[in-house]
């Protein structure tokens, strides 16, 4: 199975880091926070991944070409021009990064790498939060619900997109971006969609959270998977020293690997 992870955004609310990088390359514990995200699937088995890239995509690009060389002790002969690697580790990732735009939304990201997708199941997120969610759990749920798209359902403060859901329910009803109030079960990303999906977005303007997951909604065919254990976004400089504190005391619940 893929895992498809949004990382073109300007990330705007994290301005203190993101004037240099690229948002998912800010670092949690030396490490981009894309990482983390990364090893939290292949925690579970999944281990092709397809990065939307976009602002300061070729950070992304450069990290990952030197990736072998980040993780190796390595000795630099200058006199002779040679490198001599001691020892090294790799992750078992094959990782396809796609220039998916600068200025273009969320559902025309998706839209953009649907070519390298087949005709399978596939995993999607954003590539700016973490949690300990059990991908292996949200993928056999998602089968038997027999949707076109999963999302996974958090209660957070009421601050992403809310759903209508029952505490039996599992399928939802409707789907509001961002509405007022606390408490409501929201959008925690971390879906599990078929391709067909592809098929509700127009182009590059569309936006994943709204027109496709409301047409999944009123279709009855968008599942939720409810997770009440750690998910945190890293949307500030606050959220991102809170996540940093947790992995420097070794209390990241994330870590799952």
């Amino acid at each position: 199975m893929k895992a498809v992870i949004l990382a073109g955004g300007l990330g705007t609310r994290l301005s203190e880091e993101t004037s240099v990088r690229p948002k998912p390359m800010v670092e949690i514990g030396g490490k981009p926070i894309l990482w983390h995200i990364m090893k939290t699937y292949s925690a579970h088995g999944i281990n092709d991944f397809i990065i939307c890239c976009g602002y300061k995509g070729y950070i992304i690009k450069e990290y990952f070409a030197n990736y072998f060389l980040h993780m190796s002790d390595v000795t630099f002969d200058m006199r002779f021009n040679q490198m001599n690697v001691h020892s090294g580790y790799a992750e078992p990732w094959r990782v396809t990064l796609v220039n998916t735009g600068d200025n273009t939304m969320t559902g025309g990201r998706l839209k953009r790498i649907s070519e390298h997708l087949g005709n399978e199941t596939f995993c999607f997120t954003y590539g700016d939060g973490v949690s300990n969610i059990n991908i292996t759990e949200l993928v056999k749920f998602h089968k038997q619900q027999n949707s076109l798209g999963t999302l996974t359902a958090v209660q957070p403060a009421g601050r992403f997109g809310a759903i209508s859901l029952g505490y039996e329910q599992t399928k939802i009803t409707s789907f509001r971006e961002k509405p007022e109030g606390d408490g409501a079960w929201i959008n925690g990303g971390y879906f599990v969609l078929e391709p067909e999906v592809i098929n509700l977005i127009a182009d590059d303007s569309t936006v994943w959270e709204q027109e496709p997951l409301e047409k999944l909604a009123d279709m009855e065919q968008l599942s939720a998977f409810k997770h009440d254990g750690f998910w945190q976004p890293m949307d500030t400089l606050r959220d991102k020293n809170y996540l940093e504190g947790l992995w420097k005391t070794n209390q990241a619940p994330w870590k799952v690997w």
